[in-house]
């Protein structure tokens, strides 16, 4: 089960920080993807099970970092610098296996288990 916190709304240019926690046991890759309001959903950022690799797409750089603590099976994603085209439904996602790249990463259908979303609202 996952359970991701730390959604809200902010003001542009603020940050948030969300969590996402997986009950129990830790897993291979952890992904955030979110999904804007008449969007598909889409690939923000991701982690593999031993931390040593990370990916994020382009619009998020610099911005967004992705980091976990194995301790306490979650993951988080540092959001600062929000912009209003930030705002949408985020999810946590995992998968049994550990990828080291991107080309994987990315991909919904590489994901094995999904949290319920928590909303992000960046106003102008």
């Amino acid at each position: 089960q996952l359970v991701e916190s730390g959604g809200g709304f902010v003001q542009a240019g603020g940050s948030l920080r969300l969590s996402c926690a997986a009950s129990g046991r830790t897993f291979g890759s952890y992904g955030w993807f979110r999904q804007a309001p008449g969007k598909e959903r889409e690939f923000v950022a991701a982690i593999n099970g031993r931390g040593a690799n990370t990916g994020y797409t382009d619009s998020v750089k610099g911005r967004f970092t992705i980091s976990r603590d194995n301790a306490k099976n979650t993951v988080y994603l540092q959001m600062n610098s929000l912009k209003p085209e930030d705002t949408a439904v985020y999810y946590c996602a995992t998968s049994e296996a550990t990828y080291y790249s991107i080309s994987y990463y990315s991909r919904e259908d590489l994901y094995d288990y999904w949290g319920q979303g928590t909303q992000v609202t960046v106003s102008s």
